[in-house]
Order: C-alpha cells, then structure tokens, then sequence
C-alpha cells in the first residue's frame, strides 16, 4: 500500500503551475532580505522552492542538511508574496517544509530541543504561559534585566542571552518613560496609565468588536490592549475580549508545529463563535496567522466552515478605524516620528497603510518616512534566536536606515518588531523609543480630552 503523500508534497503539487512560473521569474530576490544579505541562491524564495520540489522528487533528503539549514534561514517575512506575480502562496510551503524537517527530526539538538519542549509544555497550556510571563516582566520591573545588561553579566553568559535580555528590556514603556522627551514624543509615562478612565464624550457604543489580546500581547504589552480598547471606546466601538481565547499558534506555525497551532485555532475559532462581530487584532504577526486559520484548518471537515467564517471577521486595528471611522485627536509635540511596518501586517494582512493613517488623525505630527520600511527588521517570532548572525545583519540595516531618517520615535504594528528594533537601539546606544501607533493616538486623545481622568 503506498505511502500517503506528505502535506508539503500535497501542497507543492496543488502549486506547481504557479511554482514553474515563479521559479522562471527571479522579482522576488531583492524582496528577500536573506538573500539580499548572504547572496546565496538557496536562501532566496525561488532557491528555497527548487529545494522543496528536489525533496517532493526524492532527489534530496528531508533530513539533509542543506534542505534543513537554508529552510530554517528563511524569515518568513513574505516579501516575496507581494513581489511574486505569479501569486505563489509562498507562507505556507515554508510551514509545510518546516513541519517536514519537525517530522525528521528524530531528536533536535540545542536550542531547538528548548523550542519545541517550550511550545509544546508551555505555550499550550495556558496558565504556565500566564506564569512564564508573570516572571518574564517580574524580571524586566524588578531590574533585573537591566543590572544584567548593564554590568556586562548577560553577554559574559552569552550574546544570545544578552539579546534575550534586550529583548525583554524593550518591551518596557520606554528607555525613559519618565523623561521629557518621551512626554514629548507622545506617550503617557508608565504612572499615568492607571489613572485613565472611559472616555468622556464620544460616538455612541453601537458598533461591537471582540478584541483578540495575544499571548505576548497581553503578556508583556498589556498598556497596547488597553489603548486599543479606549481608542475604539471613543470611536463608538464598545469591545469585549472573550476570557478562553489562546495563543494564535504563529510561533508553532512557523516552527513546523502544524498540530500545535491546529490546537490552539480550534480553541479560538470556539472561544470567538458566540459572536458575529469583527475580531480585532493590535498585532501584525497575531492578525496573520488569525486570517490564515480558513487555509490551516481546510483538512478538517468539522471546523472547515467555521476556520472560513472565523478568517473573514479579523481586522488589524487600523483596518478597523478605518472602517468605522475615527476622530483626530490633540497634538502630542514635535519629536521627529517615523513608521516601520510589520512584514505580517504589510504583506499577510495587506493592511500597514490603515495602520498608518493612525498617525495622521494626530495634529501637527511631525512625521519622517522611513527608507526600507516594508523590508523585516530580523525579528520574525524567535528567529532572533535561532539564527542571532543572519538576523543581526538584516537589523543593523533597518537601524542604519532609523538613524537616517533622524526619527527619536518609531511607531510599529508588532510586539516582535517592537522588541527587536528597540534591543537592537539599546544594545547600540541609539537614542529611539518604539511604541504602537494605537499608543500615540491614545496619547492625542488624552490631550484632546476624550477621557476621564482622575
């Protein structure tokens, strides 16, 4: 009896006709930052492609290492999805292939062993995902973080630590949050934040949305759920968040936990079906993996429908503003400001210029277009981790391209953008501090007056 055909083989020959066109074409290689940084074919889209039809033709080893090393290189940043005028759904080949290489894997050595165990016992269960960030942040408020950093400890560990370390210190407030300057770049310091109530005037609450917190989110950014709810309070928007929502599975998605994050769609598409409203996402990568669930769960006859009905509904923050409409808030000050996009949000989403058009509904901003921002900053989930040289390459160019633009503030639709660019500026020294857009609205609207404040 033959072998049922692996779900990359499956994929690549519903894809082979787009395939032979985009492998003929090249436009996606200077889209792809990997490719831009090594020069290698193999860790370009189409070389990464031709390596995936030599394993669906048996002329390579899933468990080769070539096959392995330049799969796992890839950011997944889906550049090449919006270059490819072919239209090639190049994502999910590249969880496909990573689920294949899981599947190999007889036992994964060094940090990827720690990856799969975390994602496995951790991220699936809830309440040690809530315990694992409690002390994540106690070790960031605490200073911890910081003495390491500073004292030189964390680097003499290891420079991935030290980056870890980094990327936890930049998902604080701010490098000052109680500075001047930060006040002056728009953004309510840490102890202000508590003392902000339901808005004071506004729309009336007509149009109802469930907001979708994210594991990180939530974990680590809790004062963006809470902006995002207040800027759709005062734009008419009464949001709820329904209490068993979960993880959105794009960590083990992109790792080649196909199962894992199946898991967790299942247990979202449940956790949003007592409703029809729209599901509202403030995070790029989270709003990306919620609108693919239609294509993730397609093999699963009981969910098939509602995975469609539950990818349909979900907007990015911006998009959903937009849609409804929003009021222009106060002036926040004239620190130079500037916007990187999220690769997921740009190019999964297709919805950066709605989070963009945040920033214009603030008076007198003083706003800076940034070079290369449609291009990832070397983030990509934990990639930062797994592959620190390729990833500090591609982020030294976006930093190179902030300080250009001589921006003090950058404004990012993405906890893992966020994170990544504000390590990289503080390991660095460069004197940035990166919010969300929903955070600098927030900040207008406070000064406009639109909230109660004790």
């Amino acid at each position: 009896m033959a072998a049922e055909p692996s779900y990359l083989v499956t994929l690549l020959s519903a894809e082979e006709e787009k395939i032979l066109a985009c492998v003929h074409c090249g436009l996606c290689l200077e889209a792809c930052p990997t490719y831009v940084a090594t020069g290698d074919e193999n860790d370009s889209p189409r070389g990464r492609i031709y390596l995936m039809r030599a394993v669906k033709e048996q002329r390579l080893s899933v468990d080769s290492l070539t096959f392995e090393s330049h799969i796992d290189r890839c950011l997944g940043c889906r550049a090449c999805e919006s270059a490819c005028p072919a239209g090639v759904e190049y994502g999910q080949l590249l969880e496909a292939a990573r689920a294949e290489i899981t599947k190999a894997q007889k036992k994964p050595a060094g940090i990827y062993r720690l990856l799969y165990f975390v994602l496995r016992h951790v991220w699936l269960q809830p309440k040690r995902l809530r315990a694992a960030f409690g002390f994540a942040r106690l070790m960031r408020d605490s200073g911890i973080a910081k003495f390491l950093l500073r004292t030189g400890m964390a680097r003499g560990i290891s420079e991935q630590f030290e980056f870890g370390l980094a990327l936890l210190e930049g998902s604080r407030v701010s490098n000052g949050s109680d500075s001047d300057r930060v006040r002056e770049a728009g953004r309510m310091p840490a102890n202000r934040r508590q003392d902000v109530g339901a808005p004071s005037s506004g729309a009336p609450q007509s149009a109802p949305a469930l907001l979708f917190k994210g594991c990180v989110t939530e974990g680590l950014f809790k004062r963006v759920n809470d902006a995002t709810q207040r800027v759709l309070a005062v734009n008419g928007c009464n949001s709820q968040s329904p209490d068993t929502q979960v993880c959105c599975g794009a960590l083990h998605a992109h790792a080649g936990d196909l199962e894992g994050a199946r898991t967790l769609a299942r247990q979202n598409i449940k956790a949003f079906e007592t409703s029809d409203a729209p599901i509202v996402t403030n995070a790029g990568g989270c709003g990306a993996m919620l609108a693919s669930y239609a294509h993730l769960l397609a093999d699963d006859e009981e969910y098939t429908a509602s995975a469609r009905r539950f990818s349909e509904r979900v907007r990015d923050i911006g998009q959903q503003l937009e849609t409804n409409g929003f009021r222009n808030g106060a002036s926040i000050g004239f620190e130079r400001t500037t916007y990187d996009a999220s690769c997921h949000l740009l190019h999964g989403q297709h919805a950066a210029d709605a989070s963009t058009k945040m920033l214009w509904a603030i008076p007198n901003l003083n706003f800076v277009l940034l070079k290369g921002s449609e291009v990832c900053c070397g983030g990509a989930g934990v990639y930062n981790l797994l592959e620190p040289e390729l990833s500090e390459q591609v982020l030294d160019e976006k930093l190179r391209n902030i300080e250009q633009s001589g921006a003090r503030v950058l404004a990012t639709g993405n906890p893992g953008c966020h994170m990544q660019i504000a390590a990289g500026a503080r390991l660095s020294r460069m004197k940035l501090d990166v919010c969300h857009p929903i955070e600098l609205l927030d900040e207008s609207y406070r000064r406009a007056g639109f909230y109660n404040e004790s």
